[in-house]
């Protein structure tokens, strides 16, 4: 007859379990990794820039490579790094104050390229021909990010 488990022997099962699975950043569901790290790092200083309005800073972490189609199939409202540029300085010149917070959902890293899913809530004022108004915005959102000399990169989703 076979005894039951006994409780100590059941707790080293458990930890031994616990060991082996994939340690998480912090908060998150994604797998802590040096490259989901720094790409967790690059976005937090964008959002922080974003808050500064520092258009120089966001400039540095994107990749002259840098190209955005909206998620549209319209030319139109498509954006390289000059008219990424452009954009920025114009916009952050209207804006009073911001409030950018991202929640990084999920990370996917393929050698030198990477996809970030996050979500954002901004908050804002911005100066209209008729006073300054507030504005708010919350979605989901894709970035795409690139390894160059070592360091993570914007390629679109600003």
């Amino acid at each position: 007859m076979r005894s039951a488990p006994r409780p100590l022997a059941c707790l080293l099962v458990i930890l031994a379990l616990a060991a082996c699975a994939p340690k998480r950043i912090p908060g998150t569901d994604i797998r802590d990794t040096a490259d989901t790290r720094a790409v967790v790092a690059t976005i937090d200083e964008y959002r922080q820039a974003a808050e500064r309005r520092d258009a120089k800073t966001v400039l540095a972490l994107v990749s002259p490579k840098y190209y955005d189609n909206a998620g549209t199939s319209d030319p139109g409202d498509d954006i390289d790094q000059e008219q990424l540029r452009k954009r920025l300085v114009e916009d952050y010149a209207r804006l009073n104050a911001v409030r950018l917070d991202i929640a990084v959902k999920k990370i996917d890293v393929d050698g030198d390229r990477a996809t970030a899913y996050v979500f954002y809530d901004e908050r804002y004022r911005i100066q209209t021909k008729s006073g300054e108004v507030a504005k708010q915005a919350s979605d989901t959102h894709r970035m795409q990010l690139v390894r160059e000399n070592g360091a993570w990169h914007f390629l679109s989703g600003l």
